[in-house]
């Protein structure tokens, strides 16, 4: 049961309590009617087996060359199509939840999962639900639901005249996470084909073939630069919610601010070696010739000799 349901269960009980105190004792009839009524929603709250909240849910449609109106879709593009939009959004979740190798079998491939509900209609395409294997929690988002958020982002970042978002949404994900979207455009483009993505409140939408190609070229890594770096110089701090670092390089005195890696656990251990010399491997993301974002890969080991590992002991 959704929570959304279980709630208005409450909500009934609660005025069924209210009505049956009101109602006068000599009205036999009427009291025994919402007293069975409210024995019977007492035994569906009690048998209910809530959904802390409810599963990540995405629309995603298409138009052009392969789609015939809002009739059908050309079965050898759909299957393509669907194919490379969930493995976009696996490689995302996977480069979200602690980094992903170059190569092999995507980690946790099970747990990010997308059904397909549901046939979406206006153009053609289809409704897809985060698949749960167990209650979802109620505050925090998945991983699958920060993954079709990310996946949103770097596509409305591509055809964005400005580079920021595209910078700031690539620099927090893996080179083959970047690779298996650019595959997902490639595929809209090879066949002349668009498309619009619909995520809880947001849309993003191609609005023809042009755009699709131009946006391929800005995602492309002639424009879309990730390049290794190794950086001297010291930590100033570290924010372990936000996962953001400073970073000041002995070199130029340049002080930089960068995201941590979700493969480091535990990023407050980095506040117990502030202001001592280090070297840190980072990944540089740049847009063209744009501001660079850096990506804090591992923890590093300080000139001391002392390793941190993610537990917290030397």
């Amino acid at each position: 049961m959704i929570r959304q349901d279980f709630v208005q269960l409450l909500g009934e009980r609660t005025a069924l309590q209210r009505m049956i105190e009101s109602t006068p004792v000599d009205e036999v009839l009427d009291r025994g009617s919402l007293t069975a009524r409210l024995e019977e929603i007492e035994h569906r709250i009690a048998e209910a087996k809530v959904d802390e909240r409810e599963p990540a849910r995405a629309r995603i449609t298409f138009s052009g060359r392969p789609v015939v109106g809002s009739y059908g879709i050309f079965a050898d593009f759909g299957t393509k199509i669907i194919g490379a939009f969930n493995e976009a959004v696996t490689s995302v979740a996977a480069s979200l939840s602690g980094g992903l190798a170059a190569k092999g079998p995507i980690p946790n491939r099970e747990q990010h999962q997308l059904l397909i509900t549901n046939t979406a209609l206006g153009s053609f395409g289809f409704e897809l639900e985060e698949y749960r294997t167990g209650q979802l929690p109620i505050d925090d988002k998945t991983t699958l639901d920060l993954a079709i958020e990310r996946t949103q982002s770097l596509l409305q970042g591509s055809i964005d005249t400005d580079d920021e978002l595209l910078a700031d949404t690539a620099s927090e994900l893996d080179q083959r996470a970047l690779d298996k979207v650019r595959a997902f455009i490639s595929a809209l483009a090879e066949n002349e084909a668009v498309c619009a993505l619909q995520y809880r409140n947001q849309v993003f939408r191609f609005s023809d073939v042009g755009q699709v190609r131009r946006s391929l070229e800005r995602i492309s890594k002639d424009n879309l630069h990730e390049d290794e770096q190794l950086l001297k110089g010291e930590f100033q701090g570290v924010l372990p919610k936000r996962r953001t670092f400073e970073f000041k390089i002995t070199e130029t005195d340049q002080v930089i601010v960068g995201k941590v890696t979700p493969a480091i656990e535990d990023a407050d251990l980095i506040n117990k070696h502030l202001h001592q010399q280090v070297e840190i491997r980072t990944m540089v993301t740049r847009v063209g010739d744009g501001r660079p974002r850096y990506l804090l890969l591992d923890l590093p080991q300080w000139i001391d000799g002392a390793v941190t590992d993610q537990a917290g002991t030397q």
